[in-house]
């Protein structure tokens, strides 16, 4: 059973980080995109981070540039999110997301992925 699970949530004050895990079990992800994704109550999900198969290309929202860095460790079967400077509209749940295998140029878009973490809650306080 393949399964990708988030930890490393929690709440903290603005201006402070945290970094998120995703542990992926039941098949390697190497060779598969991976991404982060967050989802504020009431809203959408929306993409927050990318990062290609083997580690060659990242991409981010611009809402996360220059403060939140994405990372992989392919040994591990885990993806990575570092988030600096976190500020209260970051409060969210965020979500790690596989895809099958390979790439998409559709990296964006919660439709490309295949396999999805359970979430992890990140509360931002003022």
């Amino acid at each position: 059973q393949v399964q990708l699970v988030e930890s490393g949530g929690g709440s903290v004050q603005a201006g402070g980080s945290l970094r998120l895990s995703c542990a992926a079990s039941g098949r390697t992800f190497s060779s598969s995109d991976m991404g982060w994704f967050r989802q504020a109550p009431g809203k959408e999900r929306e993409f927050v981070a990318h990062i290609s198969w083997n580690g060659g290309s990242t991409n981010y929202a611009d809402s996360a540039k220059d403060r939140f860095t994405i990372s992989r460790d392919s040994a591990k079967n885990t993806v990575y999110l570092q988030m600096n400077s976190l500020k209260p509209e970051d409060t969210a749940v965020y979500y790690c997301a596989a895809v099958a295998w390979g790439s998409s140029s559709y990296y964006y878009l919660p439709r490309s992925y295949n396999y999805w973490g359970q979430g992890t809650q990140v509360t931002v306080s003022s």
